[in-house]
């Protein structure tokens, strides 16, 4: 059994995205889904800082530090971008204009409930920041994270124990181990990594999971 790369998340994860979809990336590993995107879809990529038409990350040789996404890494952009101020932008997510918003999370609760921020002061993210806009704003929110925390803690839990950023807005999760579809009866899954068992994804998750009647080889679509 070997669990997907962060890379190979992302890689997963943009396969999903749908020819025409305006999308947000959320800050951390999010970001990597700007690399992957399929060829052959108009998909226009958004950060809250005012830009729509982010392109992948740059090469080195190319790298301009007075483009940068929300989370201060350099961006390219793409044929037609534009940039903005900040109330453009929060218009766009707090007016329902982004079909998409991948967000990267520490808890998911079958209802669809998500954890992705801490109150740590020396996190370097230490609050919720615009993540509550998207949350409330985007159409839909898919969350891609590794299945257990660092301590094998599980993430998918019965009920979020830290603080909501979103109540009932997962639509989809995205992890090295599966990919989860939030249903109204609860997690489905519908990919696995090969070599991973029934038995033992459960084991790695706190919360029930129900099993799609044929679930797809997750490496497939990931890089």
């Amino acid at each position: 059994m070997t669990p997907l790369t962060r890379d190979g998340i992302a890689a997963r994860l943009a396969q999903d995205i749908q020819d025409g979809w305006h999308v947000n990336l959320g800050i951390g590993m999010p970001e990597l889904v700007a690399n992957y995107l399929p060829e052959g879809r108009e998909i226009l990529l958004h950060s809250e800082n005012g830009i729509l038409g982010m392109g992948p990350y740059p090469d080195e040789k190319d790298i301009d530090w007075t483009l940068i996404n929300a989370g201060k890494k350099p961006i390219t952009m793409i044929k037609g971008a534009s940039l903005f101020d900040h109330a453009w932008s929060f218009g766009i997510v707090r007016g329902g204009h982004l079909e998409l918003c991948v967000l990267g999370g520490y808890q998911v609760a079958p209802n669809g409930d998500l954890a992705n921020w801490a109150r740590d002061a020396d996190d370097p993210l230490p609050a919720i920041g615009g993540a509550m806009d998207l949350a409330a704003g985007a159409q839909r929110i898919y969350v891609m994270m590794t299945h257990n925390a660092n301590n094998g803690a599980a993430k998918l839990l019965t009920s979020c124990t830290y603080p909501l950023t979103g109540a009932g807005i997962v639509k989809k999760v995205f992890t090295d181990l599966a990919v989860i579809e939030v249903t109204d009866d609860g997690f489905l899954v519908t990919d696995m990594i090969p070599g991973l068992s029934r038995e033992e994804l459960q084991a790695r998750s706190d919360a029930p999971l129900a099993f799609s009647d044929t679930i797809a080889d997750l490496t497939d679509r990931a890089a």
